[in-house]
């Protein structure tokens, strides 16, 4: 089936902050863009509040409406989350398809999920915004008979009644729970190895899968687009010293992301509540750095992820030499930063000294003869701690290491 070309027009409203309404509706245009649209026209409405039935008030509407025949644009797509009424109101004022932002980022997950649990995931979040919407939505994406709004897992569920989504949501809500039960078996086991665990996260598109692939060699998807990997990749580290970490990459992410998401891939992005460390990768030559940032951090506040060592990476450090941009890159909440280059490993060593630094704050100095006898010592200071130095004498072994500190006293000899 040919994919359907769409030409959009965005609209936005500014209650107040104009600098942070441009930035949002030019970042809306990089999510058309990744669903496939062509964006024909922008338009802006500086209003106190959201009119409360069509968006934008009556005056914009006739504007849009002269864009849209001028355009010959195929649908809009508003910057906010539209209520039932909004959507069918503005759908019958401009006669034409009317999406909005969690529409669109909902239809770019759907595209880029490729695990079960992806899949079940975006189909779930599909479904509570649809359940809600199913007159108005179901005339407007009919217009052009596909396109956004009608990809992924739940593009056929779109004709679905009231009846049929509810049981749909119950049996995806049982198979979530099963993930759910399967990852948290997964994260007991982790926890029980004392394996550190590193959870990176950040603003979509910062680098977060480029950093992962260069420090652990592992094989993620890497794209110049807005949410190019959905699915979370775990990976092993290994350091000089044989000390092994595991790096978590979770999805990415970006300002009004959809409560429907947030709830649905609250498994997965509670990664980094269960993290000992956490990486914050900030594009540093994103002229919006500051305000990701932000919404980075009011994510992970929103998770319940508190009281974790924080670390940010202000990432691209190349392309701002590049562009010859000089600033002072700093992060008051992060414990420490660093300039990094994903792409050419420029910061490597001294992020792995950071990692080093954290685990040698965690474990416990031991120096001792081992004896012959008790050598299965020496293997459990291999297996979760890092052994410095070993040497063979007539009385023992003698090692010298570090050893989490729950292991110390077995390590140690001092029971």
């Amino acid at each position: 089936m040919e994919e359907v070309k769409e030409y959009v027009i965005l609209i936005g409203v500014n209650t107040g902050n104009e600098k942070e309404t441009e930035e949002s509706i030019n970042e809306l245009e990089e999510l058309a863009a990744t669903a496939g649209a062509i964006t024909v026209g922008k338009v802006i409405q500086n209003r106190e509040t959201i009119h409360q039935k069509t968006y934008i008030g009556k005056g914009k509407i006739e504007e849009v409406a002269r864009l849209i025949g001028e355009t010959n644009a195929t649908g809009v797509i508003c910057d906010d989350e539209l209520s039932p009424s909004q959507m069918h109101n503005l759908e019958i004022e401009l006669d034409t398809k009317v999406m909005d932002r969690t529409l669109l980022i909902l239809d770019i997950f759907a595209s880029r999920a490729t695990t079960a649990e992806g899949k079940i995931q975006v189909e779930l979040a599909q479904l509570k915004y649809r359940q809600a919407r199913l007159v108005g939505l179901r005339n407007s994406l009919s217009r052009l008979g596909g396109g956004i709004g009608t990809r992924g897992p739940g593009e056929k569920k779109l004709e679905m009644d009231r009846r049929l989504i509810k049981n749909r949501i119950s049996q995806l809500n049982s198979e979530l729970n099963d993930v759910k039960r399967h990852r948290e078996v997964i994260r007991k086991q982790r926890m029980d190895s004392t394996q550190p665990v590193i959870a990176i996260v950040g603003y979509t598109n910062a680098g977060k899968s480029t950093l992962l692939n260069s420090l652990t060699g592992a094989a993620v998807l890497e794209e110049d687009k807005l949410f190019a990997t959905l699915d979370p990749t775990t990976r092993v580290l290994e350091l000089e010293n044989k000390e092994q970490v595991l790096i978590t990459d979770t999805v990415g992410f970006i300002r009004k992301l959809p409560h429907h998401l947030i709830e649905a891939f609250k498994s997965t992005l509670e990664e980094a509540k269960y993290a000992d460390m956490i990486f914050h990768v900030v594009d540093a030559s994103n002229p919006q750095m500051e305000s990701q940032m932000e919404t980075v951090y009011n994510t992970l506040e929103d998770l319940g992820v508190e009281n974790k060592p924080v670390y940010t990476l202000f990432n691209k450090i190349d392309k701002l030499q590049e562009i010859q941009q000089t600033m002072e890159l700093k992060d008051a909440r992060a414990n420490s930063v660093l300039e990094i280059s994903a792409k050419s490993g420029v910061g490597f060593e001294k992020i792995k000294e950071l990692i080093r630094e954290y685990l040698h704050s965690r474990q416990m100095y031991v120096e001792r003869v081992v004896p012959y006898d008790e050598t299965s010592v020496i293997q459990l200071l291999r297996k979760y701690g890092s052994l410095l130095e070993e040497e063979y004498r007539a009385e023992g072994i003698f090692i010298r290491g570090y050893v989490p500190k729950q292991y110390y006293s077995h390590v140690s000899g001092m029971k």
